[in-house]
């Protein structure tokens, strides 16, 4: 299957271990994807939480498809204070897949700076319109997530 990596990095004004437990929920996804407009069924086992999100796609501003995707979070927090991480899996209905990690960097002179990876792997034909997506996600997000936690938050 085509496969293809994106990665982007960014400066934000909280420590690592607030990034990680900003990234660890997955109700904090909602908004810092500009797709996601739900998530449910959400549930832990062995430290792996597992659930279900609902990524909202317009097309020609006139029709909307909801697409639901199987998420799978991990997290590692045993380099703390300096350094944490936030990965896993997506699953699309199609054959999208995508593994994910952020990894988060304490920045001298305070805050962190995070790099976010994405791998996607989707059949022939759609990966460059799932990787056009995912790359508009990943901009968006940064933004996001620096202005959720940025200075005083």
């Amino acid at each position: 299957m085509p496969s293809t990596e994106l990665s982007r990095s960014y400066d934000i004004a909280a420590t690592p271990a607030a990034v990680l437990s900003h990234l660890a929920e997955p109700e904090n996804y909602i908004g810092l994807s500009p797709l996601l407009v739900d998530v449910r069924d959400v549930r832990c086992e062995g430290g792996v939480t597992h659930y279900a999100a609902v990524e909202r796609f317009r097309f020609l501003g006139l029709v909307s498809h909801d697409n639901v995707i199987q998420v799978t979070l991990r997290t590692e927090s045993a380099r703390l204070p300096g350094e944490a991480t936030v990965s896993g899996e997506v699953v699309s209905p199609g054959g999208v897949r995508m593994d994910y990690r952020f990894a988060v960097t304490a920045r001298d002179g305070g805050g962190s700076v995070v790099v976010d990876t994405l791998q996607l792997h989707a059949p022939f034909g759609l990966l460059r319109y799932a990787a056009g997506k995912a790359g508009a996600v990943q901009a968006e997000r940064g933004r996001v997530l620096a202005r959720r936690l940025g200075a005083g938050n």
